[in-house]
């Protein structure tokens, strides 16, 4: 049987404290899913336009500590 891929492809909803990896200034990143962002707010010093159809995450760096926001597709399994 075929190894079932991990990340976006899947389209799986992330959860609170799910590990992840992003790609960040060329290099790759990785944290935690802080929150699923599902309407219009402020987060990360910046206003995310999200919607329940098109959900933003909100995810904290294991190597700096901040935050970011990404859509689902931009955001992989660990």
């Amino acid at each position: 049987m075929g190894e079932k891929k991990k990340g976006a492809a899947s389209g799986k909803r992330l959860a609170k404290g799910d590990e992840v990896t992003w790609k960040s200034h060329g290099s790759t990143a990785e944290g935690e899913v802080e929150r699923r962002i599902t309407g219009r707010t402020e987060a990360a010093g910046r206003t995310v336009d999200a919607s329940p159809d098109d959900p933003q995450y909100e995810v904290r760096s294991e190597k700096s500590g901040r935050t970011a926001v990404h859509k689902r597709s931009a955001l992989r399994r660990k």
